[in-house]
């Protein structure tokens, strides 16, 4: 398996990890201290660091299975800087609940970066070349 899709398959599990984690941590820690509104942006931002962190796991198997390397890598890098974007930008919001931090412009750029890698990342289906078949052992 290549470097590229090895960071994939640990950048998807690594926000998978904390998605979950830090989801618990909503649930159980910050349910009594946040308002309503701020605990809905921080479950919206677990949701979506979940939901692109199986696209970087996604974007590992393509990659994997001989997708175009070029194209998923920048995939794969708009879909990590979506998650610390979008999701630590509703995080950072949340947590901040109506402070002085002004975090608003982190989610609209997180978003665009997603809806970019996605883009790409049908680009690279439709794209796609077929495997070549298998060598035949001591064929000649």
């Amino acid at each position: 398996m290549s470097a590229f899709c090895r960071l994939m398959f640990a950048l998807g599990a690594a926000g998978m990890l904390s998605g979950v984690g830090l989801g618990a941590f909503a649930a159980h820690g910050l349910r009594a201290v946040l308002p309503a509104a701020a605990l809905a942006a921080f479950r919206t931002g677990v949701e979506y660091q979940i939901y692109h962190a199986l696209g970087l796991l996604a974007i590992g198997a393509i990659a994997a299975h001989g997708g175009d390397r070029r194209v998923l890598r920048w995939a794969g890098g708009l879909m990590a800087a979506g998650i610390l974007l979008f999701s630590g930008s509703l995080y950072a919001m949340a947590l901040a609940a109506g402070g002085p931090v002004r975090w608003e412009l982190g989610a609209p750029f997180g978003g665009s970066a997603w809806l970019v890698a996605w883009l790409l990342v049908i680009v690279t289906a439709l794209t796609a070349r077929p495997p070549r078949p298998a060598a035949v052992a001591g064929g000649g």
